[in-house]
Order: structure tokens, then C-alpha cells, then sequence
């Protein structure tokens, strides 16, 4: 065959095939960006990293898994499934959506590997008791296959707390030795987006950082992308202030539930999760758990429905505020310190509006990092 017939391999071309305008892919790696917490002047080095990229090679492989992760991958908002299957990615084997089946599904993953280079995206735990036994595909184990598929990878992203660390599998007592990637795979770069599910954006933010500067972004302690799992869940949560002002909801429809006061006496596990759900959302960023009325249940977090349950239970005391302080002193020391801080907060935008009168004006260069390496992204 010509190579003009050939199919286009780089994101540029796809996107031009696929009728997306200039101007929509602009908006789209400025969206990058923000979801990276990268400044807005890295839009224009995305962009030009996914104009010139080819599209990475993707295995997606399935395991003991509830398809959650698959799941929020097929209802992507923006950009959509199809935006992410056809321009950005070429996913070659994903059981639940290829069309191919049985020896040609496992004959296209067995080419995608020997072509290294590939991205392998794990959904679901690793059983290992009874030699593997538990989960087997085409009469291999999935430790087996784990092995298989990442040999000569570029990465490895696992979607769901259960790739992650094990997720619900794993809780005790364990019944089938589920395990997450990470205690299972070395030599390859591997990145964890736990959750119940993952989202979606986090994913597609991941590997396009990836094409942007040829590495995974900068991680925590549990192998998390700082640019999603940074920060508490509470820091940024939108009732956070009734949190503050020591408004709780104490029953589920009550009038504080339905004046959307602060579920953390319901349960709610934001003080001691780390995830972006309250700033990028679900569903098109249409809202999230809390937003809707349930408390947060910590599922990005390891071994969460072993040190985080009941779901419905109290945390017995909020991180960092010392075990002896109860909730209800929170709310009354914050209102105190709020009102000194009106106070102090008044005298100091009189001295800053005088000094400013009196100075004269002086432009102020702010430097900031040329490239977004392992230190992580700027905030």
C-alpha cells in the first residue's frame, strides 16, 4: 500500500482528519495545562508536543475489576471517548471495547508489545494465591500476562485503586492474594490514579504530560501524580466553610443536609483524602460526591476500606488539628481567629494602599520554571 494511504500516526493529522479546528485544540492543551497545575504559558509548548507526537500505542488490560475505570473512560466529557480513542491515542487492545475477539484480540496486544514503546493501562488487582488461578484470560494467569505486556514498555498507568494498591480485593482478609502493579512490576516508569473510579481527565492529563516532556509527572509517597492528589479533598471542598463555622449535617435530610452543611459528622473522609474531585469534577465537570450530598469515602487512598470504614463513621479527629480538638472547638476557635483576621486584614490594606500611593509604579517580572520536570508542577 502507498504510504499517502497509510493511516495518519501523529495526534496533528488525526485531529485535521477528524474536522477539530485550530482553535479547539488550542482550548483543549490550555485545558491540559490547568489540569496539570501548570501555568498558562505551557498551553503552546503542549500544544506543539501533540501536533508533532505520534500517537502512543495503548494496551488496556482488565482483571479483578468492577469496569469502573472503564467505564469513566467511555463517558469522557471533554474531550469525549471518541476525541480520545481516534486523536489522541491508539488503543490496541481493550477487551471491553475492540471489536476484535479471541485469537485476533490476543494477536493485535502480542504485536502492540513486540513494537515496544507502548503504554500499558492496568484496570483491577493482581490475584497470586493458587499460582494465579483466580483470573485467568486465554489460559493465562494475570500475572502472566502483567509480565508479557510490559515488557519494552514506555509506562505503566494504573486507573483504580485496585491496580493501585489492591483496592477491595485486597482488603482483608484477602481471600484471592490480590495485589496492586506496583508490588508486582520494576524496571518501568508506573504511576497510580487510584479511585472508584478514576477520572478521566486525570488520565488523559497524565499522558499528555507524558508526550509534553517524554516522563510521567512528579508523584507522592504513594505513587500519585502531584497535580491530582496534591491536596486534601478538604482544603478545596465547597463546604468548607460551614466546616469552619462548625455547621454540621447531623442526619441524613435534616436541615443542616439540606442547607448543604459540612458532612464530615456523616462521615465524610475529605480531611484525610488526597484527590482534585472538588476542582475538576465528574460528568463534564458537572459535580461530585460531596456536591451531591454524600460525604467522600477516601477511595484514592491505600487500603481505604480497611482504615477508612465504616463509611458512614466520624473520623475521630481532623489531620494536623491535634486528636484532642473536637469539632465543635473548631468551629468556635475559627470563628474567634476570623474575626481577628477582618481586623488585621483592614490595617494592612490601609498600610498597603498608602505605600502605594507613595511608590511609583514598577513593573514586576515573575520568573518561573522554564519545564515542568520531577520537582513538580509549580502552584
Amino acid at each position: 500500500m502507498p504510504a499517502v494511504d497509510a493511516p495518519p500516526r501523529s495526534v496533528l493529522d488525526s485531529l485535521v482528519n477528524s474536522g477539530v479546528t485550530r482553535r479547539r485544540f488550542l482550548e483543549f492543551s490550555a485545558a491540559m495545562a490547568a489540569i496539570l497545575a501548570l501555568p498558562v504559558k505551557f498551553a503552546p509548548q503542549i500544544a506543539h508536543a501533540l501536533e508533532t507526537a505520534e500517537k502512543p500505542t495503548v494496551i488496556w488490560l482488565e482483571f479483578q475489576d468492577c469496569a469502573g475505570d472503564t467505564e469513566s473512560f467511555l463517558r469522557a466529557w471533554d474531550p469525549s471517548v471518541a476525541n480520545i480513542l481516534l486523536d489522541i491515542l491508539a488503543v490496541e487492545y481493550h477487551e471491553t471495547i475492540m471489536a476484535a475477539a479471541g485469537f485476533q484480540a490476543e494477536a493485535a496486544k502480542d504485536e502492540a508489545v513486540a513494537q515496544g514503546g507502548h503504554i500499558v493501562v492496568v484496570e483491577g488487582s493482581i490475584p497470586t494465591d493458587i499460582n494465579g488461578a483466580y483470573c485467568t484470560i486465554g489460559g493465562k494467569s494475570a500475572v502472566q500476562i502483567l509480565e508479557e505486556a510490559t515488557r519494552g514498555a514506555a509506562a505503566v498507568i494504573n486507573v483504580g485503586t485496585c491496580s493501585a494498591y489492591g483496592g477491595l480485593p485486597a482488603a482483608k482478609p484477602n481471600p484471592t492474594g490480590a495485589v496492586g502493579v506496583p508490588d508486582l512490576i520494576s524496571g518501568v516508569p508506573v504511576i497510580n490514579l487510584p479511585g472508584c473510579p478514576m477520572n478521566v481527565d486525570n488520565l488523559v492529563a497524565t499522558i499528555v504530560h507524558f508526550l509534553t516532556f517524554g516522563s510521567l509527572p512528579a508523584v507522592d509517597s504513594n505513587g500519585r501524580p502531584l497535580f491530582a492528589y496534591g491536596e486534601r479533598i478538604h482544603d478545596h471542598c465547597e463546604r468548607r466553610a460551614h466546616f469552619d463555622a462548625g455547621q454540621f449535617a447531623l442526619e441524613w435530610g435534616d436541615d443542616g443536609h439540606r442547607k448543604g452543611w459540612c458532612l464530615y459528622k456523616m462521615g465524610c473522609k475529605g480531611p484525610s483524602t488526597f484527590h482534585n474531585c472538588p476542582s475538576i469534577r465528574w460528568n463534564g465537570g458537572t459535580s461530585w460526591p460531596v456536591a451531591a450530598g454524600h460525604g467522600c469515602v477516601g477511595c484514592s487512598e491505600p487500603d481505604f476500606w480497611d482504615t477508612l470504614t465504616p463509611i458512614y463513621g466520624r473520623l475521630p479527629a481532623p489531620p494536623g488539628l491535634g486528636v484532642t480538638t473536637s469539632v465543635e472547638q473548631i468551629g468556635a476557635g475559627i470563628v474567634g481567629l476570623t474575626a481577628a483576621g477582618f481586623a488585621a486584614h483592614g490595617i494592612g490594606k490601609t498600610v498597603q494602599r498608602r505605600r502605594a500611593e507613595n511608590a511609583e509604579e514598577t513593573p514586576i517580572k515573575i520568573e518561573t520554571a522554564a519545564v515542568h520536570g520531577e520537582e513538580g508542577a509549580e502552584r
